[in-house]
């Protein structure tokens, strides 16, 4: 992806982590907000989501904190819905008063979130998961911002990642929202593409207790794609599928990998079951995080080294924009995150601080990856395979 300077100059209650010497000045520091769905068919995967942006809000404060005051993170339940997460930033940017967003991590949510306050509010959104291809035309005045590649790259790479296999025909079911059908789409276009044959290609609404109807719809083959939420739908619907015995091979996207899509269900029934989501180049920057990410939470933890990367960034762009103003925020965000400049990687947050002072660029590359922002505000990326594997996801590599 060509690298584009700016071109445009339960429910979970607030949480604050702020870890900073008592002596610094009130009037100094700044506060972002992290909206994502900490209730709702996401629940499982948003905790290390969150733990990632923690994370960078630790290291920050450790080392001397940003524009001479400590860094705080207010969190916000979007439950994985537009309407719940515009009521969410409303309240982190008109009464919290953030200075940016990391967030949201539905599309849908971070689209609600977005034009209910962000827009109107001149705020700059980064989020770690909104993989929807919806994002790309989003109308924002050049203010959102995502760390994961979009599902126009991730349909491909799953449609290629089947043929290779030698899976010809597949049936596929998805969560009729932004998410679902962007990921639907693409991977059916690459897929037909490729010389095999989507037998169905069919939307289900969430929040069913009985999808037996709709799996009835798709055994024209015996191959299921299932583009949906581990929490939600993807659990009911793989393990009716499981019953039903009309199935032979299980396949799932970014949604669906998380532990808790296995409840309920008999692990061996579902052994071998396929699944993408963004993962990260081999590199300097990614076995720096992997380091430090380990002993704070699952290094590998789904898009938790995205929301290290956003929140980092937004941090980054904080300080080298100079103050708290939302003005100038995403022009500086354009300025760290893309070369020319040097190299800052995860955790050399005082290095950063002092190259920003002295004048000097910078480009930080993450633990996701390079993150060189295109007009639309995405990055290029790499999809990575899954397998279930004696009950549990294990990665096996990179999708050519």
């Amino acid at each position: 992806m060509l690298q584009i300077k700016k071109t445009l100059t339960l429910a979970v209650a607030a949480s604050t982590l702020a870890i900073a010497a008592p002596a610094l000045a009130q009037d100094s520091g700044a506060t972002i907000g992290f909206i994502g769905g900490f209730t709702g068919p996401i629940e499982s995967l948003t905790p290390p989501i969150f733990a990632g942006a923690e994370l960078v809000v630790k290291q920050v404060n450790e080392q001397g904190g940003i524009l001479g005051g400590e860094l705080k993170l207010l969190s916000a339940d979007g439950a994985c819905d537009a309407t719940a997460a515009a009521a969410a930033a409303d309240r982190l940017i008109n009464t919290d008063n953030v200075t940016g967003i990391v967030g949201a991590l539905c599309t849908g949510e971070t689209i609600g979130a977005f034009n209910g306050s962000g827009l109107s509010g001149n705020v700059v959104f980064i989020s770690p998961a909104s993989s929807a291809p919806a994002l790309t035309t989003l109308d924002d005045n050049d203010l959102v911002y995502r760390t994961t590649p979009s599902d126009a790259l991730q349909g491909v790479k799953l449609a290629n990642l089947l043929l290779s296999k030698g899976i010809n025909d597949i049936a596929i079911t998805y969560v009729n929202n932004d998410y679902g059908k962007g990921f639907a789409d693409a991977v059916s276009a690459a897929f037909t593409a490729g010389g095999g044959t989507v037998a169905a290609n069919l939307a289900h609404e969430e929040g069913k207790a009985d999808y037996r109807a709709e799996l009835g719809n798709l055994v024209a083959s015996q191959n299921l794609v299932i583009l949906a939420y581990a929490n939600a739908s993807g659990n009911t619907i793989l393990r009716q599928a499981v019953e039903s015995g009309n199935f032979t091979t299980y396949v799932g996207g970014d949604g669906m990998v998380g532990n808790d899509l296995l409840n309920g269900i008999d692990a061996a029934a579902v052994e071998g079951l396929i699944a993408t989501r963004a993962g990260a180049p081999s590199g300097e920057s990614v076995d720096i995080y992997n380091g430090f990410a380990s002993d704070a939470f699952k290094a590998d933890a789904t898009y938790a080294p995205q929301a290290y990367d956003a929140a980092f960034l937004m941090a980054l762009a904080i300080e080298k924009n100079g103050s708290t103003s939302r003005d100038g925020l995403s022009a500086a965000l354009r300025d760290v995150s893309s070369a020319p400049g040097e190299i800052i990687r995860p955790g050399e947050w005082q290095k950063a601080v002092e190259l920003i002072k002295a004048g000097t660029d910078i480009n930080y590359e993450g633990a996701g990856g390079s993150l060189d922002f295109d007009a639309a505000g995405d990055v290029d990326g790499i999809i990575v395979e899954l397998a279930v594997e004696g009950g549990a996801f294990v990665e096996k590599g990179l999708i050519d």
